[in-house]
C-alpha cells in the first residue's frame, strides 16, 4: 500500500537505504537527508497551507493544522514520519495553544497505524530507542501545564524560555513535572535562534530538528538563515481574508526585501497514493545555497 505516489524526486539516491522497506512503500521512496552543518542541526519545517497560504483559520477549536489538512491521511502519515527521523522537534507557544490539549508531539500520535514502523525505524537504522525530544519556546512562560505534552511520561518536553518565563514557569508548578526541565536562554524578549540551535546542538546532541511553527518561529529562523528544507502541504481549499481577519500565512513577523528574500529548490513532489484524483500535495523544498 502506497500513502503517498511520487511524482517528481530530484534527491540524489543513496547506495543504502534510510527507511525500512515497509516506510518505504508507504513513502513511495526512501527519505534521506544531508549530514548536519558543523556548528547547527540540520533544520527541517513541516507546515500544511491552504491554496491562498493561509496556515490557520485562527477560529476557537479550528486553528489546527489538521482543521487546514483536513486531517488527511498521507499528511497525518508524513508528519510522523517527519517526527520519526528527527532528534527533536520545535513548536513555538501558539502553536502549542492551537493545539488541541491531547498533542505530544510523538511519531505515532498523527498515525498510529505505522506506531510500530516508526518504533523499528528509530530503533535500527536511528539508533535510539527514545521518541524525540519535543522542544518548546516560551518567553513568556505563560503555559498550560495541564496539557499532554508536560503530563506524559514518555515525553521528553525541554521549555526554552527567558529569565521571567522561568519564573512564571515556576510558578505554574513546572519543577514538579518530572519529564518536563525548564531552560533559560535570554534575558528577555525573543529568544534567538542561534542560541536555540547551540542549546540543542551542543547540550542535548540535537542533528536534526523538525521545526513545526508557527509562523512567527518560522520567520526567525529564515531570517537568520538556519532553515534547510521545507515540507509543505498543499491542500485544496482556500480560507479568504477581511482587514480585520486573522489568517496567519506560512510566515510572520519578517519580511525580506528582493535581493535577500529565500529562495528554495523544489526537490520532491507527491500526491495522494490511495486516490490518484486526490488534490492535496505534498511538496519538499530545499535551500538554495
Amino acid at each position: 500500500m502506497r500513502l503517498l505516489h511520487t511524482l517528481l524526486d530530484r534527491v540524489a539516491p543513496r547506495a543504502t537505504h534510510e527507511l525500512p522497506s515497509a516506510l518505504r512503500e508507504l513513502y513511495d521512496g526512501d527519505l534521506q537527508f544531508p549530514s548536519a552543518p558543523a556548528d547547527r542541526p540540520y533544520v527541517f519545517a513541516n507546515f500544511v497551507t491552504t491554496l491562498d497560504g493561509a496556515v490557520s483559520f485562527k477560529l476557537p477549536g479550528k486553528s489546527s493544522g489538521d482543521v487546514i489538512s483536513g486531517s488527511d491521511a498521507a499528511d497525518r502519515f508524513l508528519m510522523g514520519l517527519l517526527r520519526a527521523s528527527a532528534d527533536a522537534v520545535l513548536v513555538g507557544a501558539t502553536t502549542v495553544h492551537d493545539t488541541g490539549p491531547r498533542a505530544r508531539w510523538l511519531p505515532p500520535d498523527t498515525y498510529l497505524e505505522a506506531k510500530d514502523l516508526f518504533r523499528e525505524y528509530r530503533l535500527n537504522v536511528l539508533h535510539t530507542p527514545d521518541y524525540p525530544l519535543v522542544a518548546i519556546v516560551s518567553g513568556s512562560g505563560r503555559l498550560d501545564l495541564t496539557r499532554a505534552v508536560f503530563q506524559s511520561p514518555d515525553v521528553h518536553t525541554i521549555i526554552l524560555t527567558t529569565v521571567a518565563g522561568e519564573q512564571e514557569l515556576a510558578r505554574r508548578g513546572a519543577p514538579k513535572l518530572g519529564s518536563v526541565e525548564v531552560k533559560t536562554l535570554a534575558a528577555g524578549g525573543v529568544i534567538a535562534p542561534a542560541a536555540i540551535l547551540e542549546f540543542l546542538s551542543s547540550q542535548l546532541g540535537v542533528r536534526r530538528l523538525l521545526h513545526e511553527g508557527g509562523p512567527t518561529l518560522l520567520g526567525e529562523f529564515l531570517a537568520v538563515g538556519a532553515m534547510d528544507e521545507l515540507f509543505l502541504t498543499l491542500s485544496p481549499q482556500i480560507a479568504g481574508r477581511t482587514p480585520n481577519t486573522i489568517r496567519p500565512g506560512l510566515v510572520e513577523g519578517v519580511e525580506f526585501l528582493p535581493n535577500v528574500a529565500p529562495w528554495f529548490d523544489l526537490i520532491s513532489l507527491k500526491q495522494n497514493g490511495l486516490n490518484q484524483n486526490a488534490a492535496h500535495l505534498y511538496l519538499r523544498y530545499r535551500r538554495t545555497k
